[in-house]
């Protein structure tokens, strides 16, 4: 299935941000890269790369929040910073310094400077242009893509010494050419990576680096610029292909569901999930645009009484209101209705 989204004028999207022409002030963008959801706080970490920065948004409404970093080549400064991943349960935000071959540390909760690791090179510890990174919670690894090293690099989450690498000297098809973006399948095992310079994602085990399978083609044609890639709730991957300006879903095993034609001189670049609110944030000519899942994918998201705390203000207050009269009145028709519908429910309104 195909649909086209006007990213100007469409009512789906509930937060645009930025404008075409890029610019240094504050909620502008250079070339925005890798982005990230913080769902405890309801914010969207951007990565300006143009302006050597991250940017940070309120998710909901796209308001300018704060930003930390700047050029330079000192610990605490960027050269063209790239890829973005947040690790709540450490308090600690991972950017990747592309221009300085290297990954930067910073505290979530207070944006600032904790510790940087890497240099240029091809050995353990080294980095030749890094560009997307994820979180392998379930193993405690940091994954990046060493994109001119033609590999993913991992790292120890707790010290941050090297573990292995895979991708580059492999056999095809987990070969990799230039990988620009990653995402993490918990649920499966599973890295979902774009190779960029293949034009083509490729699902890899993330306990030995096989590949799974690989998406290069479906009815529309071949994949041109695959940029970014995320995972949704039920393990659906959303690609960012660029240079055909579309946004693509797959289905776990690989299966071709639906894509999303971009009304825009140039293709999205990069995608994020909020597995806890049920947005989708995509970049499109130095813009941010902020989607409700279920706007695009229906059933892609449900409301359930574990994510309640992580539901907008409005949403909270609805159904802590209608919760209250339903234990108020037993008898009621209302007194029926579960909370994962009431939750349904006030995510349409």
């Amino acid at each position: 299935m195909s649909s086209v989204i006007h990213p100007d004028r469409d009512a789906r999207i509930q937060a645009s941000i930025g404008t075409i022409q890029n610019g240094c002030e504050d909620g502008r963008f250079e070339y925005p890269q890798g982005m990230a959801f913080d769902h405890h706080r309801g914010l969207l970490f951007v990565v300006d790369c143009g302006n050597h920065r991250v940017q940070v948004f309120c998710s909901d409404d796209g308001s300018f929040v704060s930003k930390f970093g700047e050029y330079g080549i000192q610990p605490g400064q960027f050269q063209n910073p790239w890829g973005l991943a947040i690790d709540h349960d450490n308090d600690r935000i991972f950017v990747t310094d592309n221009g300085n071959n290297r990954v930067q540390v910073w505290s979530l909760s207070e944006q600032s400077f904790l510790s940087c690791v890497g240099q240029y090179g091809s050995g353990d510890l080294e980095f030749f242009y890094p560009e997307g990174i994820a979180i392998d919670k379930h193993h405690h690894r940091l994954i990046i893509a060493d994109s001119f090293n033609h590999r993913l690099v991992l790292l120890s989450l707790i010290d941050l010494s090297f573990l292995f690498s895979m991708g580059h000297g492999q056999a095809i098809p987990a070969m990799l050419n230039s990988p620009s973006s990653i995402a993490v399948d918990h649920d499966r095992n599973r890295i979902i990576v774009s190779d960029t310079d293949n034009n083509r994602v490729q699902v890899l085990s993330l306990i030995d680096g096989s590949s799974v399978f690989e998406f290069a083609y479906h009815h529309g044609g071949h994949l041109e610029e695959v940029c970014g890639v995320c995972v949704a709730n039920q393990g659906q991957i959303i690609v960012a292909e660029y240079g055909n300006r579309r946004l693509h879903v797959l289905a776990p095993e690989g299966r071709h569901v639906r894509q999303l034609e971009c009304d825009s001189y140039y293709g999205p670049l990069t995608v994020a999930f909020d597995e806890h609110r049920g947005l989708i944030a995509f970049s499109v000519e130095n813009r941010v645009h902020v989607i409700g899942a279920n706007q695009w994918l229906a059933d892609t998201f449900t409301w359930r009484p574990d994510r309640h705390r992580y539901a907008p203000s409005w949403m909270k207050q609805a159904v802590s209101t209608m919760t209250m009269i339903r234990s108020l009145v037993d008898e009621s028709a209302m007194s029926m209705i579960p909370n994962e519908l009431l939750f349904e429910i006030f995510s349409f309104l």
